[in-house]
């Protein structure tokens, strides 16, 4: 790849644009207005700073990297993109609408890429131009530190594309798996039913939210616990995966936990809004009940 384009400048976009320049690609990096991106691009330059302070690049790197990231608020430029990566909020409807204007810009041999975490490839791919160019590239957060990417080949995706997608993760120095076209793919289908029963178990009065991820984190030596994983994701994140999970399959072992959707409508979203399972207002996360 020697350019892509990254639509959804929030922390996964930033993440993977901020990844993509620093293996030496072009990264043109859009929202939905410049200013938008523009904030987005001077956070990236503050995480390559620490960087630098912490002797893991040089600053001509960091310079360097920086210089390939460009914000745009359209699409009328990404027609010599290699790739186009969406990396928008992880609802469907949203995505489609990204598919279908980005189709008519990309040039013929760009492949459309998904960051999406559990909608199924196959499904997403019919608002694609091309359903062969179609591929789930599921990143993690935070991208620069997480060492995985899932890809994920929709029913018609051809090799061609997953060999194209295959390098670009190699010439990132990820480490690759391949998931099937399943709901969730490896990491959440496994994930997601944890984290709710870890609300489950809250709502029902189990233990309280310390010691739920006091007996996760130390007794299946996990590197942080549940609700506090939870929290870091976004509740509203997890709800919308759980929901997908559990519509797609039917399976009532998917089922959103009540407590989860109430923080949602609440507004208590973790770490981004301040509030989920703990306050954050503070220097030190503190239970919220």
């Amino acid at each position: 790849m020697q350019s892509i384009t990254v639509i959804g400048a929030g922390q996964m976009g930033a993440g993977i644009a901020q990844v993509s320049a620093h293996a030496g690609m072009k990264v043109l990096l859009a929202d939905r207005t410049v200013e938008i991106a523009e904030n987005a691009k001077t956070g990236i330059a503050k995480q390559l700073n620490r960087l630098v302070e912490k002797e893991k690049i040089s600053s001509s790197d960091a310079n360097a990297a920086l210089d390939k990231i460009i914000p745009i608020s359209n699409y009328d430029s990404i027609g010599d993109c290699d790739m186009i990566i969406e990396a928008a909020t992880e609802r469907e409807e949203i995505k489609r609408v990204i598919f279908e204007d980005v189709g008519k810009k990309m040039h013929d041999n760009a492949i459309l890429a998904s960051n999406t975490s559990s909608i199924p490839i196959t499904r997403l791919a019919q608002s694609s131009p091309d359903a062969s160019r179609f591929i789930g590239v599921h990143f993690f957060n935070p991208v620069p530190i997480m060492g995985l990417i899932e890809i994920i080949r929709g029913l018609a995706t051809s090799d061609d594309t997953v060999a194209r997608v295959t390098a670009y993760g190699e010439a990132l120095g990820k480490q690759l798996v391949f998931s099937q076209d399943a709901p969730g793919f490896i990491v959440n289908r496994i994930l997601m039913p944890m984290l709710n029963e870890a609300c489950f178990a809250l709502g029902e009065g189990v233990a309280s939210i310390r010691d739920i991820d006091t007996a996760v984190q130390l007794g299946l030596n996990h590197p942080m616990g549940p609700l506090t994983l939870a929290d870091f994701v976004g509740l509203d994140t997890c709800l919308e995966i759980t929901n997908v999970l559990f519509t797609t399959t039917g399976d009532p072992k998917f089922r959103p936990a009540p407590i989860l959707q109430k923080y949602v409508e609440a507004g208590w979203y973790g770490r981004k809004s301040g509030r989920g399972f703990y306050d954050y207002s503070g220097d030190t996360p503190v239970p919220t009940r």
